[in-house]
């Protein structure tokens, strides 16, 4: 079975083959980073505009790479959620139109699930019960996977995700958008240990994830200090880089310790780490050392698939068309589309948990 998948959740353009839910024929995926670099983030109009130029050429291109024609494919699989609107319908109407035109089968897919099924392609087959931590810059969640297809989500940041604070702390220092990659290279330059932050913890000892509170410590700790945010085109002090340091070191065992203790509560056989914090190779190396520990497997994906790709999604959806699904052209974008769909606690939760479900 060759899938095309597409992907537009946020500010990357992308388009994949993928044979056989496994086997990876072709990917091309577009950054905006460029677009949005001097604006400190994402602006959401400029992405949909961008999606709006690129989607056309990064599928032809795609399909090129790949040496097949529009004919020779069998479904299509694009992203429907969760993202920000005007992306996400770029990439689905642009989908919609395609399956219609060559009378094609297509799915749509959560872009949580897609992240998941990214390590498909470079490791052995994913062993059930899994335990899976998405961690990015729009998401840090844990899910129990008992079986395929289903999820229920174990862990949740309660504010920030994980990927946000690292972008968030270097907008604070001055080291410009995203923030992920160069905390992690100041990081190898700095001492962990030089700034004292406290581990996030949760009151009501529920296994979830916080950043906020971090944040704001080391807002406090560069205005108590008078530590100079980095100016354009300046090397950054080793004060900059022990403070990246030991802000990483942090939120790094704050998600190595929660998911030690969720995975010795669940049980798991697999340990999957995706999502674009997943190509930190710090975290890599904690992470395989506490599974390690665990006597567990731990799957990571491809550096190239760790952040939004439309490898992810070809694979995810792959599944979904062999076991005969199939989208309607009514088919719409869903911004918060959940994931979970066993035993949800959200209602319980709302009663007495202290963030947004």
């Amino acid at each position: 079975m060759l899938v095309l998948g597409i992907e537009t959740s946020c500010d990357e353009t992308a388009a994949a083959i993928v044979r056989d839910c496994k086997e990876l024929v072709s990917s091309i995926i577009s950054s905006q980073t460029d677009v949005h670099k001097r604006f400190g983030g994402v602006v959401p109009e400029l992405a949909s505009r961008e999606h709006l130029e690129k989607i056309e050429p990064i599928v032809e291109e795609a399909m090129a790479r790949a040496g097949v024609g529009f004919e020779e494919i069998d479904g299509i699989a694009v992203t429907v959620g969760p993202g920000l609107i005007g992306s996400l319908l770029v990439g689905l109407c642009y989908a919609k139109g395609l399956a219609y035109a060559l009378g094609k089968p297509f799915v749509g897919v959560n872009h949580l699930e897609g992240h998941i099924y990214s390590v498909v392609f470079d490791n052995p087959p994913v062993e059930h019960p899994a335990l899976a931590l998405i961690v990015s810059g729009g998401h840090t969640h844990m899910f129990y996977v008992p079986q395929p297809g289903q999820y229920k989500i174990v862990a949740r940041t309660r504010d920030d995700a994980a990927g946000e604070a690292f972008d968030k702390v270097a907008k604070m220092l001055g080291l410009g958008y995203p923030g992920g990659p160069v905390i992690e290279r100041l990081a190898r330059e700095g001492d962990p240990h030089a700034v004292k932050f406290s581990l996030p913890k949760i009151s009501d000892r529920r296994p979830d994830f916080s950043f906020s509170g971090l944040k704001t410590a080391v807002s406090k700790y560069v205005r108590e200090t008078g530590l100079r945010p980095v100016k354009e085109g300046e090397t950054p002090s080793q004060a900059i880089k022990d403070l990246a340091a030991s802000f990483q070191h942090v939120v790094i065992r704050s998600l190595v310790s929660t998911t030690e203790r969720v995975a010795r509560e669940h049980q798991p056989k697999t340990l999957i780490i995706a999502g674009g914090v997943a190509c930190n190779m710090a975290l890599r190396e904690a992470m395989s050392e506490m599974a390690a520990r665990l006597g567990l497997p731990v799957y990571f994906p491809s550096r190239h698939l760790s952040t939004d790709n439309a490898a992810m999604i070809a694979a995810a959806g792959s599944v979904k068309l062999a076991a005969g699904e199939r989208a309607g052209l009514d088919l719409n974008a869903d911004v918060s589309l959940r994931l979970q769909n066993i035993e949800v606690e959200d209602d319980e939760l709302r009663r007495r948990v202290r963030y947004r479900l």
